[in-house]
């Protein structure tokens, strides 16, 4: 079997997620690890041999295979395209980038030089997230009606709290869309088939003025104090959408970080004319089925029990519980997977979805501005 020499670049909490993924992956070596600040002592714990403050220093030292893209969105673009014209395949975390056009870009960069990429939706690698997806296209939900649900966390509740997220510059035009929301679309328009057409958005900045701390913080860092310096917040705190689908579904979904209680919840419902289907990230082993007049069911994650491509996902025999760092596995094995055989079909979300999700946000962003629905583009990087 061979082994893709591979870089993270990045020393936050993704990095490190994307660093146990890969010295549990068999395809993979993780050669070296690049962060601004503190690389080397980083490397040591996560047992990286090779460690750099820049990141084109180790890609031209290194000359990796794959790179990890996992550093604050506004450097996604550069990094990316760096790496593409330095022949690396590369797997990005999300969102894809700040811009429409960079995404249009990078997508057509990698189809040119033959390079695979992919955007880190973990989401679509649990389980029970797949069995929903088989369930779907099984015809065992029938006709989709509805598809609502929500993406909740408490992390920037107060306005002592900061990150790099928080600001345009560095975080992007949207941030609880583009951050968490940007999961759940994925999430919406993968396990239903359906697609987003149109999009009505309401968004909310709890705090125009936050108070940033001494020390910079990363994401679920902790609060500052509120001696702070004030800053203006251009980012929205939490958003709500409305939805229209091609096949004439309707849909909606509540985003918010400002969410008291709720650590890091995405709930996913999707209801049909034979049954409907609940899915929650916190509870991700379960997943409940409705159905009238039969009895509802609230089916466990038990590999033999489940369809071939949900079972192939399962980490662990049922009653091991496997979540988030499994997802991310799953994931990541696909994408490995990939470079070995490329004509094969796999569920990792690739540049072009990172492209698709560029479309909705910007549309999104579009209908919060003007209070109207917006259509959402679907014009390729061609």
């Amino acid at each position: 079997m061979k082994r893709w020499r591979a870089a993270v670049i990045g020393g936050g909490f993704i990095g490190r997620v994307h660093a146990e993924a890969l010295h549990r992956l068999p395809q993979a070596e993780l050669t070296a690890l690049c962060d601004p600040e503190g690389a080397q002592q980083k490397a040591e714990v996560w047992n990286v041999p090779h460690a750099y403050a820049d990141y084109r220093e180790l890609v031209e030292q290194e000359r990796p295979e794959v790179v990890h893209i996992c550093t604050p969105n506004a450097t996604h673009y550069e990094i990316a395209k760096f790496a593409l014209e330095h022949g690396a395949h590369v797997l990005c975390e999300k969102p894809f980038v700040l811009h429409l056009w960079q995404a249009q870009e990078l997508t057509a960069l990698a189809r040119a030089r033959g390079l695979a990429n992919g955007i880190n939706f973990h989401n679509r690698f649990y389980p029970m997230v797949a069995q929903l997806r088989a369930c779907v296209q099984q015809w065992q939900l029938g006709k989709i009606f509805t598809v609502h649900g929500s993406y909740l966390q408490d992390w920037l509740l107060f306005d002592t709290d900061y990150s790099w997220r928080v600001h345009r510059e560095t975080g992007g035009y949207s941030r609880a869309v583009a951050d968490i929301g940007s999961h759940w679309l994925d999430l919406a328009e993968y396990t239903t088939g359906l697609r987003v057409t149109e999009v009505l958005a309401e968004f909310s900045t709890v705090h125009p003025v936050r108070m940033r701390p001494g020390r910079t913080s990363g994401t679920f860092g902790g609060t500052g104090t509120a001696d702070g310096m004030p800053y203006s917040v251009d980012t929205e705190d939490c958003a709500l959408l409305l939805l229209r689908f091609d096949t004439g579904a309707v849909g909606s979904v509540v985003i918010s970080q400002v969410f008291a209680g709720k650590k890091n919840e995405l709930s996913f419902s999707v209801a049909g004319s034979a049954a409907s289907a609940m899915w929650n990230s916190e509870r991700p082993e379960e997943l409940w089925m409705g159905r009238r007049p039969a009895a509802s069911q609230l089916l466990c994650k038990t590999p033999e029990q489940l369809m071939d491509a949900p079972a192939a996902l399962a980490c662990y025999p049922g009653g091991h519980i496997e979540g988030f760092s499994e997802a991310v596995l799953q994931g990541c094995a696909q994408f490995y997977a990939g470079l070995e055989a490329p004509c094969a079909e796999y569920a990792y979300a690739d540049f072009a979805a990172g492209l698709r999700g560029m479309q909705l946000c910007e549309a999104i962003c579009t209908s919060a501005r003007s209070g109207r629905w917006t259509a959402v583009e679907t014009e390729t990087d061609a």
